[in-house]
């Protein structure tokens, strides 16, 4: 299925990003947000709203900033216009809710299913191409999410001493973006919340809803930025990507 047709026959579905941007990325230990962390000559946020700019089947990114963020709007990229800027809440739950209520009001008179990719604004170098992957396999009411299978053994610890082996068949990393239905996420999401601990994904609300997304295999180089020692990584994928700038 591509960007103009639709399984059903019914009218042609259309697409949004959210970028959930307002967290203060503490971990990274260097005194700003990392999102605004140099990477080749941009800011690393840059880097992640390029695929979804390139996308010309998408018509725009809902992105989620922190209140009093001034730090966005000194960016060349704060311009383009298929960024619409809303500030985000307390929690990523909160933050990209925000950002699909934003959505629904410009999308209202649309006469066509509209679909959101949430995607981690710490992830820099997803690729145009996976994006289009997901887009043409998830875009259902169960969606879908980018992910790896898991092929580490994996540990069960107590105070720092395994105490178990797990069974990694059937385990995945998941990645971003996720895809789903815009009111059948703002519905799972919404009943989500005050949830403890909360959930990590969109995907695990609507798993909690009864959906069963589907796992795209997506790619290493999809990394997310959280430690210092990230950086260099990131830069390397970035150098391998022809749409690289």
């Amino acid at each position: 299925m591509t960007a103009g047709t639709r399984r059903n026959g019914g009218p042609a579905p259309r697409y949004w990003a959210v970028l959930p941007s307002a967290g203060g990325g503490a971990r990274m230990g260097l005194g700003k947000p990392k999102q605004y962390l140099g990477l080749r000559g941009q800011a690393l946020l840059e880097w992640s709203l390029a695929p979804f700019l390139d996308a010309g089947w998408i018509d725009g990114v809902a992105l989620v900033l922190a209140r009093g963020d001034s730090e966005f709007a000194k960016l060349p990229i704060a311009r383009h216009p298929k960024i619409v800027t809303v500030i985000g809440g307390a929690s990523r739950v909160d933050s990209v809710l925000a950002g699909l209520a934003a959505i629904a009001v410009l999308s209202q008179r649309l006469q066509a299913p509209v679909y959101t990719l949430i995607h981690d604004a710490a992830r820099p170098c997803l690729t145009v191409e996976d994006i289009e992957r997901l887009r043409d396999e998830a875009s259902d009411d169960n969606g879908g999410l980018l992910a790896l299978p898991v092929t580490d053994t994996v540990k069960r610890a107590a105070r720092e001493r395994s105490v178990a082996t797990i069974d990694r068949t059937e385990l995945w990393r998941g990645q971003s973006p996720q895809l789903f239905r815009l009111d059948l996420l703002r519905n799972a999401l919404e009943r989500s919340r005050g949830r403890v601990p909360a959930f990590d994904d969109e995907a695990a609300a609507m798993e909690a809803a009864g959906y069963k997304p589907l796992l795209l295999r997506g790619r290493e180089s999809n990394l997310r930025v959280v430690y210092p020692e990230d950086l260099p990584l990131a830069e390397f994928w970035l150098s391998r990507q022809q749409y690289a700038r």
